[in-house]
């Protein structure tokens, strides 16, 4: 991956624009690959050389002036290891995981306690974009409503009636800010038929977690909706480039409220009319499990999806074949749609049927 560098990204970024990239959560659905300790997010899933965040942070590059990741206490050595050209400054260390509002308030109020009040997107670290520049397109635009006051969410064009995303429903346009629309709704992730609906309506987009908004207008807008949170992150904003951070995280951070920015923010705001939608078609894909990774990762010549492994590989009628990792010999012989998971801790053998039961298999193990 070509290195990003502070230069680099102000040669073509938008002025006094910040991404900050939220790196938290485990994989589940991932395991073995995916541990606790060494999350999806830090892994090249797709054999580019580049993990997940660095891959979100390369391809924020040419819009982002700032940018600052927000991940684990347990993490934070890993991203600065992935992450060399950020300083120490841009990398939030979270002592534990407060879900997504906690992690994306402290960052914007560090971000105007140090800048003052500007936009800034957020941008999970563990989403593959396959085709950056229409993101970029999108966040342009976002950029635009954003500075006009409104909290702007980039709105995934759906390719299929998907029940495990949440869906934003699109109303009439914003203003003059030519391709973003008010958000009239978010919703949960409905049951096939609904959302069967939704696509045949054509007024409704995958929600995938992106927003993008000034910072002033975030704070605003959690000061009316979650008080001692907005209190608790302004404390802690004001003490982080200081002597007094890691008290003032010990005695703050506990307190404050783990909801989601959909639940403190996007759901409230959009009933009040302060929600706009951009809706990109940027090949936007959640890798949530081996059945959604083997889709997106080109097999070998031979058919087989190899991935960070060099030692041998066969498949003998066994179609849609997938090994991951291992130093050791992997044979298959009259089984199709097998991924294979070799790694010191463990190994797993699943049919990409069951993809979603990694998850509580994994559970099981470690009640065991």
């Amino acid at each position: 991956m070509e290195s990003v560098t502070p230069d680099s990204r102000k040669a073509s970024a938008r002025p006094d624009f910040s991404a900050v990239v939220p790196a938290g959560g485990s994989g589940t659905r991932l395991w073995p690959l995916s541990l606790p300790d060494r999350p999806k997010f830090l892994h090249d899933l797709r054999g580019t050389g580049a993990s997940l965040l660095q891959d979100t942070v390369a391809r924020l590059a040419p819009v982002a002036s700032r940018m600052m990741v927000v991940t684990g206490v347990a993490h934070a050595a890993a991203v600065h290891e992935q992450l060399p050209a950020l300083g120490d400054d841009d990398i939030v260390a979270e002592p534990s995981p407060r879900d997504s509002m906690a992690a994306i308030a402290l960052a914007a109020a560090i971000l105007e306690h140090r800048h003052g009040a500007h936009v800034f997107g957020s941008f999970a670290a563990d989403q593959v974009v396959l085709r950056p520049d229409e993101l970029m397109r999108a966040i342009r635009i976002a950029i635009e409503a954003a500075e006009a006051g409104a909290v702007v969410t980039i709105g995934i064009e759906p390719l299929y009636p998907a029940t495990g995303f949440g869906w934003i429903l699109r109303g009439e346009p914003l203003g003059d800010v030519e391709g973003a629309f008010r958000a009239e709704a978010f919703v949960e992730k409905p049951d096939l038929e609904t959302a069967q609906a939704y696509l045949d309506e054509g007024r409704h987009y995958w929600n995938a977690g992106m927003f993008v908004m000034r910072t002033d207008v975030l704070l605003g807008h959690l000061a009316r909706l979650q008080p001692s949170l907005h209190d608790g992150v302004r404390t802690l904003a004001a003490a982080w480039d200081g002597p007094d951070r890691e008290a003032s995280l010990q005695k703050v951070w506990p307190t404050l409220t783990k909801i989601a920015i959909d639940h403190a923010i996007a759901e409230p705001v959009a009933a009040e009319g302060g929600v706009a939608v951009v809706a990109s078609n940027c090949d936007w894909i959640d890798v949530g499990d081996f059945a959604v990774l083997a889709s997106i990762v080109e097999p070998d010549a031979d058919g087989v999806i190899r991935l960070n492994r060099s030692a041998p590989t066969l498949a003998l009628d066994a179609s849609g074949t997938m090994v991951i990792g291992g130093d050791r010999p992997v044979v298959i012989i009259g089984v199709d749609d097998v991924t294979v998971v070799d790694t010191p801790g463990a190994l797993l053998v699943l049919g990409r049927a069951s993809a979603q039961r990694v998850k509580d298999a994994a559970s099981s193990l470690e009640g065991a």
